[in-house]
């Protein structure tokens, strides 16, 4: 009876959007709402001298970026809420794509200027293709900012999405003066203080009524008026059903920064998002209410903390209880083991935990037993599919910039790739290293973490490729293949599985090379165990 009660009580959800929508900020807010934290940090601020609870690493806090998906639970409202707050920034995108195979729902922030951005779309092309519920939070709407119609048509067209607002805002920018909750029936006055951590609420039953007009002033009650009666004529209305099939999404608004709106999310998030969902593996689909333990592991991070070389493997858990010091089968490994201090999370703060349950992310030690995709059984062997690694965009020589510290660079590349923060070719022809990103940015972070958290340089050359593609071959003994072998051989490489990968160096080359050798299959996935 445990086991269902607590996979009732899990909501697990990751916050997705473009660079600076506010999606930091928002974590930050849902965690003060959760009681998790007694005051808010800021991302960016010179004021404010608390960091964002979620940017943890040292990199993050001098450039107000995200650069890794952090993990955070709270209880509010006896709801286990776990948070994966995601990098926004392109350059880390493969790690984001990767912890959304990890979440049962998902939070999209779209900044109230600037619409619907690039990064956004592509977040929301990948949760459209899993089916993932998906609730769309509107931020800064202190600030000017596009009308409230012409962004959830623009969020319709863009994204393909079909909304229904749930919330409204009263004004926008400088006459912003409050937040009608159409979910809850109420009216949330913006006072604009941001000491203020919650806002007035104000029950109104009856929109006609002359108290809204006392509240808001007559022209603005008016005009609200008018706006959800145009909303209940365009727009469907809320089906919890629908949201959960990922064909309706509901849309609050609200700022972040100024704590405004966020309650209304949270409490209408851990009404209607989905308990954990069953997941598919290799051989079936695994229910979270089954009594066997299942997890897989979706991120690994080396060196959180830098004073103890140590890795964590974040597990997701999928089905039955997982509990300290029990042996679980690796299955790729095929080896059982223990783990005697799994922990929970909050940010970097780590608490060890004797039990978990479905929906909850558990950090687990590593010596370097664990990949990216590796799945934890009670025995059953089965793999569970989707966590990819994509074709990087990217790619340099790496050269060892200090010779006196050598191993120190092998271990430190070998540790930051199982991270699954770029990937590793070595070219066959004469063994040089090679790192392919997703994004440039990846080569300074990778630069920065081997100096001040491994004690090792290294320097870059410019490689040209086009696209990195998995090699597959039907028949590896036929003759075509091996003409492909050989005519290929200088752009041939293994990657860190020793998988075999062919490098392309424009997408001339690759048409050609696909024409010619029909056979031999090139993946710009690779989802290879």
């Amino acid at each position: 009876m445990t086991l269902i009660k607590e996979i009732g009580r899990r909501r697990t959800f990751g916050i997705i959007s473009h660079p600076d929508a506010g999606k930091t900020t928002l974590t930050e807010k849902l965690l003060l709402f959760g009681g998790a934290i007694q005051e808010a940090g800021a991302v960016k601020s010179n004021k404010i001298k608390k960091g964002a609870t979620s940017d943890f690493m040292e990199i993050e806090r001098q450039r107000g970026i995200s650069v890794a998906t952090s993990v955070l639970a709270f209880e509010y409202q006896n709801i286990k809420i776990n948070i994966l707050d995601t990098p926004g920034h392109k350059d880390f995108a493969e790690d984001t794509f990767r912890t959304l195979t990890a979440v049962d729902s998902v939070i999209v922030v779209i900044d109230v200027a600037k619409g619907v951005e690039e990064q956004t779309e592509k977040l929301v092309e990948v949760c459209r293709m899993r089916k993932i519920p998906m609730i769309v939070f509107i931020n800064k709407l202190d600030r000017e900012g596009k009308d409230a119609f012409e962004l959830m048509d623009e969020i319709e067209q863009k994204l393909g999405l079909t909304v229904t607002p749930l919330s409204f805002p009263i004004g926008m920018g400088y006459d912003f003066k409050g937040i009608y909750n159409i979910w809850e029936k109420n009216v949330n006055l913006f006072t604009g203080d941001p000491k203020k951590d919650i806002e007035d609420t104000i029950e109104i039953s009856n929109l006609n009524s002359s108290e809204l007009d006392q509240l808001i002033g007559e022209k603005s009650a008016n005009i609200l008026r008018e706006e959800l009666e145009l909303i209940q004529g365009v727009y469907p209305e809320f089906d919890k059903e629908s949201y959960l099939e990922g064909n309706l999404q509901p849309v609050f608004f609200g700022s972040a920064l100024n704590n405004f709106g966020v309650r209304e999310l949270l409490d209408c998030f851990i009404e209607i998002a989905p308990t954990p969902r069953p997941k598919e593996s290799d051989t079936r689909l695994v229910k979270p209410n089954e009594k066997e333990f299942s997890g897989f592991v979706f991120k690994i991070h080396a060196n959180m903390d830098p004073k103890h070389r140590d890795r964590l493997a974040f597990i997701k858990i999928v089905s039955g209880v997982f509990e300290r010091n029990k042996p679980y089968l690796h299955v790729r490994n095929n080896k059982k083991m223990k783990f005697s201090s799994p922990n929970a999370f909050f940010a970097e703060r780590k608490e060890i935990i004797d039990t978990s349950y479905p929906g909850d992310i558990v950090g687990l030690h590593d010596t370097g037993n664990f990949k990216i995709g590796d799945t934890l059984t009670e025995g059953e062997l089965m793999n569970y599919k989707g966590v990819p690694s994509f074709s990087p965009e990217y790619f340099r020589y790496i050269n060892n910039a200090d010779p006196m510290k050598s191993k120190q660079l092998e271990k430190g590349i070998d540790q930051l790739m199982d991270e699954g923060v770029a990937q590793l070719f070595t070219l066959e022809m004469n063994g040089r290293k090679v790192i392919g990103t997703v994004g440039a940015l990846q080569f300074e972070v990778i630069q920065y973490r081997l100096e001040h958290e491994y004690g090792a340089k290294c320097s870059y050359e410019n490689l040209n490729v086009y696209k990195a593609c998995w090699v597959e071959s039907e028949d590896n003994k036929s003759e075509e293949f091996k003409e492909f072998l050989r005519v290929k051989n200088k752009f041939l490489a293994k990657d860190k599985r020793g998988q075999l990968v062919f490098f392309a160096d424009s997408q001339f080359t690759l048409q050609m090379t696909q024409q010619k050798f029909p056979k031999v299959k090139l993946h710009f996935v690779s989802e290879f165990n």
